[in-house]
């Protein structure tokens, strides 16, 4: 399958941010994708990740926060990662409505990308799901610091997709939070996969790792949407 993708940029504030939207013909839903801090919206795992969905019949937009688009390190101040979370959605929402796309609108992120987009749903962002690509539950050894209140109070579908070596995620902790948060949310580990997805011992590059997680991806968007 081809599948064209358009350069966009859309309005933060008084900022723009790029983005990149890919549309298979009739679409199924259409997921927005959101980097983690290290990385921009161009990485290589992104990349495969939403071809991938694009393949499996899923309409994607990928884009940049403020900080990355300004070649800044530190990541965004929440207070701004959630307008350019608001942002992405309502373009997502432009582009279906122009294309006469009446599937659901679902929201994912790597890492930082994941818990600023839950953050969004919190105070208000509307989305069909939340996708979780390595939620970082708390910094890599210091468990005490777990960043889940916020989460108590979705209800609508989401998945964690996690490696089982990721050190953002101690497993027990992670399982305890989904139970916690009820019927609603579903995990999935990748064994012996780290924060990347990398398994030791398996070579593979970014962009097949990504790619390799769209169909899980795509199945949940389809039973839960």
């Amino acid at each position: 399958m081809t599948v064209t993708e358009s350069v966009l940029t859309i309005a933060v504030g008084d900022v723009g941010v790029s983005a990149a939207y890919a549309r298979p013909e009739q679409p199924f839903a259409t997921l927005v994708v959101a980097h983690g801090a290290g990385a921009g919206m161009e990485h290589p795992f992104l990349r495969g990740f939403t071809h991938a969905l694009n393949g499996e019949g899923a309409a994607t937009l990928r884009f940049n926060f403020p900080y990355r688009e300004a070649g800044r390190k530190f990541p965004d101040r929440p207070p701004t990662a959630i307008a350019a979370w608001q942002a992405a959605m309502d373009e997502a929402a432009r582009q279906g409505a122009e294309n006469g796309d009446g599937g659901p609108v679902w929201a994912a992120g790597k890492s930082f990308g994941g818990r600023m987009a839950s953050m969004a749903v919190a105070e208000g962002m509307a989305a069909a799901g939340l996708i979780y690509l390595g939620y970082p539950l708390h910094p890599p050894g210091k468990p005490e610091k777990i960043r889940d209140e916020h989460l108590y109070g979705l209800s609508l579908p989401m998945l964690f997709l996690q490696g089982s070596r990721d050190t953002f995620a101690t497993p027990e902790l992670l399982e305890g939070v989904v139970n916690r948060i009820g019927q609603s949310a579903v995990l999935e580990w990748i064994d012996g996969g780290d924060h990347s997805f990398a398994i030791a011992g398996k070579k593979r590059s970014a962009e097949d790792i990504g790619a390799s997680l769209a169909g899980t991806v795509a199945d949940f968007m389809r039973t839960r949407g």
